[in-house]
């Protein structure tokens, strides 16, 4: 499975990067607002030149047209930028006409299986349900996952599971006992997938078990 950072954050990025297992970047328009962006082609140009995975860059229209429009813009920013649409009719049009163009899709806030077939119906190269939304309404975001998966595999779509709105470690292992493509996640919650506290524990033994044979 493939982790991506979900942040406008280059810190965090170049972070994340360090660590050695990081495969992609995505953002979208509220990460880049938190940043206080004011240029936003600069900053995906910036986000882009600190992973060479894909960095899915956020359309701000909503008409199939504008959409297209942006689309093309943001995909001439760099060559690993891919085009995030939101998951209605027009941007499923857009989609097509991206797709059809060469430009690679991320199909966003995605809620339900129906949609995620859509997306890959119109060539989305990924596809990104919102577990954390939805568990947050009392609904399984990871059941979403599942049915996904299977729906994929039916009829051998090759469009990319991005398990997104994640919100914690838990998250992360569900999302790769289903065997979901992507995760994208927080830097808070990168930060946490390696602790354990029998491990802090442990080596806190062991240093301090050393200390006392000096």
């Amino acid at each position: 499975m493939k982790f991506f950072i979900d942040t406008a954050g280059l810190a965090e990025i170049r972070e994340a990067a360090g660590y050695g297992f990081l495969d992609g970047v995505t953002t979208n328009p509220s990460l880049l607002a938190r940043e206080k962006v004011r240029d936003a082609d600069r900053h995906i140009r910036a986000i882009c030149a600190l992973t060479p995975g894909p960095v899915s860059a956020e359309v701000l229209a909503t008409d199939t047209e504008g959409m297209a429009e942006e689309g093309r813009r943001l995909a001439k920013l760099a060559p690993n930028v891919v085009v995030k649409l939101p998951l209605t009719m027009p941007g499923l049009a857009a989609c097509r006409i991206l797709r059809a163009e060469g430009i690679a899709v991320n199909a966003t806030l995605v809620f339900s299986a129906m949609q995620a077939l859509l997306a890959a119906k119109s060539g989305a190269a990924y596809v990104s349900p919102f577990v954390g939304r939805l568990d947050e309404i009392g609904t399984d975001g990871m059941g979403l996952v599942e049915e996904i998966l299977a729906i994929y595999k039916n009829y051998s779509f090759k469009t990319e599971v991005i398990v997104a709105s994640v919100r914690h470690p838990r998250h992360v292992l569900r999302a790769a006992l289903a065997g979901a493509h992507v995760c994208t996640m927080p830097f808070a919650v990168i930060s946490k997938l390696a602790a354990h506290p029998l491990t802090d524990k442990g080596l806190a033994t062991f240093l301090t078990d050393w200390g006392k044979n000096a």
